[in-house]
Order: C-alpha cells, then sequence, then structure tokens
C-alpha cells in the first residue's frame, strides 16, 4: 500500500475572483499574484488568446485593474496583443521562460517515446500529468488514431488533485493525511466544477487504486468518457507525475482494462528506471576541463 507523504502548496488556481489585499499579504504581492493568474489563464486558453473584457470576467477583475495588469504584461513583453482580433496570447518571455524551464521537466522528456508507443498500441488518448501543490497539470497529449478522441484535457489544463484518472492515481500514493487534506483545501473546486468528484467517490478510487495499482475514473468527469491512471514515483517513493489513457466507455470493459493497465504500469516503471539511469550517468560523468587546463593547438 502507498502511504507516501508529501509537500503541499497553496492553491494556485488563477480562476480566483478579486480580493483587496489583507495585513497577510502587501498589494505588490497582490498586484504579482494577478499578474501571474492572468499569465495563467493565457496558457490554458491556448493560442487563440482572450479578449480584454473576458480576461476580466474569468478572473473577478475590474476594468481597469484587467487593462493594468495586462497591459504591463505587454510592455514586458510577456503578452501579445492583436490589433484585428482584440485579443490577448502569451508573447516571446513567456517562451523564453517555458525554455529556460525545461530542464527541470526532462521527465516528460524521457516519457515522450513511451507515450507515443501507448496511443499508437491502443489508438486511445494518453495523457503525462505532473503533481504541483494540490493540483495537476497536464503536459502533454498524445492521440491513437481511433475516430472517437478525448478532447476533454489539453496541455497546460490544470485539475484538482483526486479529479480524473491520473490525478487520483498521484493521490492515491499519498498519506490518507495528505488525502485527506487536499480534499478539503479543493472541495469548493470540486463542487463546483466536478459534482462527481464527491469526497465519497475520490476516497473509494483511492481505496480501489492502492488494491489494484492503477485508477480507473468510471465517467466521474465526463459521462461516458472513461479513463484509467498510472503514478509515477520519485527515488523516494513520492508521486511526481502521472501516466493516463482516456476511452469511451465501451473501450474500457474489465479485459482490455485490465491489459491498458499492465502497460501503463510498464511504463511508468520503465519511466522511473530511465530516470534513474540518467540521473546515475549525470552523477558519474567526468566534469568539462577548465579551459585554463585545455591543451592548445601548435
Amino acid at each position: 500500500m502507498w502511504t507516501h507523504d508529501s509537500g503541499l502548496t497553496p492553491d494556485s488556481s488563477g480562476l480566483t475572483p478579486e480580493l483587496p489585499a489583507t495585513g497577510s499579504e502587501t498589494a505588490g504581492a497582490q498586484t504579482l499574484r494577478r499578474g501571474l493568474a492572468v499569465l495563467r489563464l493565457l496558457t490554458r486558453v491556448g493560442p487563440g488568446g482572450l479578449r480584454m473584457g473576458e480576461i476580466g470576467r474569468r478572473l473577478g477583475l475590474n476594468k481597469s485593474t484587467a487593462i493594468r495588469l495586462t497591459r504591463t504584461l505587454v510592455d514586458e513583453g510577456f503578452v501579445l496583443h492583436d490589433p484585428a482580433s482584440g485579443a490577448y496570447r502569451l508573447g516571446p518571455e513567456a517562451y523564453a521562460v517555458g525554455l529556460a524551464a525545461e530542464p527541470s521537466y526532462a521527465l516528460q522528456r524521457l516519457a515522450a517515446p513511451a507515450l507515443r508507443a501507448l496511443a499508437l498500441e491502443s489508438g486511445d488518448t494518453v495523457f503525462f500529468t505532473v503533481l504541483h501543490g494540490i493540483e495537476s497539470i497536464c503536459l502533454s497529449r498524445v492521440e491513437g488514431d481511433f475516430p472517437i478522441r478525448n478532447q476533454l484535457v489539453k496541455p497546460g489544463d490544470r485539475w484538482p488533485l483526486g479529479v480524473g484518472a491520473g490525478s487520483c492515481a498521484m493521490l492515491a500514493a499519498l498519506s490518507d493525511e495528505a488525502v485527506a487534506q487536499i480534499l478539503a483545501r479543493n472541495a469548493v473546486a470540486r463542487a463546483t466544477l466536478y459534482p462527481g468528484c464527491t469526497d465519497e467517490a475520490i476516497w473509494r478510487l483511492v481505496h480501489e487504486t492502492r488494491a489494484q495499482g492503477y485508477c480507473l475514473n468510471p465517467g466521474l468527469v465526463l459521462e461516458n468518457s472513461w479513463a484509467i491512471g498510472v503514478p509515477v514515483l520519485d527515488a523516494h517513493q513520492r508521486p511526481v507525475a502521472s501516466i493516463s489513457l482516456a476511452a469511451i466507455e465501451p473501450r474500457l470493459q474489465p479485459a482490455r482494462r485490465s491489459t491498458l493497465a499492465s502497460r501503463l504500469m510498464q511504463a511508468s516503471r520503465e519511466l522511473v528506471a530511465l530516470q534513474a539511469g540518467e540521473a546515475m550517468d549525470a552523477h558519474t560523468r567526468p566534469a568539462p576541463m577548465p579551459a585554463s587546463e585545455r591543451p592548445h593547438p601548435a
């Protein structure tokens, strides 16, 4: 049984209403938080971007605040404004930040071949998701060739931890105490956006996942959209990511489900071994010779 603890970080959801600064948060910190919420929102909606009014509406910001924050991000290059459509979208500085952060997400790069292989073998949609505080963030989606494809989740989407097969597989790898804390903290978001994902339903999935090694989400998020997911653990046996596969209900009946779950668990184990091997290689690789000691050509 998985009983590993995990540190919890504050809820980083960007879809929060505008609130006045409190004694525990300075006005500057609140402004920064709101600016980051704009970036997070534009990350979620994709390349089409959003118009100013929609940014303010989704974040609960008044018009003047939305304008001030977004125009500052435009001035700094993190957001671009399309005069023709009036939409705002992520700019070159946001892209540069993503590139700089990529080495920290080497696990996604290592997982890419396995995700493609799983999608090719199954014909279904395969996802790679990482744990982030009390949320899960989808980093990759690879589609198989089955005509009916899962469009519910796309890269950049955030979900309350426990919502969805991969997310719940990571939750199940935590201790009961951590699970209870997380469910308490994301209860409002689940009740509002995912009413089928009640505490009782998620606890049931947690216990089933621990017993069978994988999570089966039987359409709790979207009816007829089923999914199976497995956790990816780090060297300390803590969940850091998940691999999941989504399909329509008839494609995840017991026999096929068991076969696919075994493949997902195998892919997870291979990914952990691959990551460990790469870390060992990096540790034993000789350091580059200082320039002052390199031989000079004659």
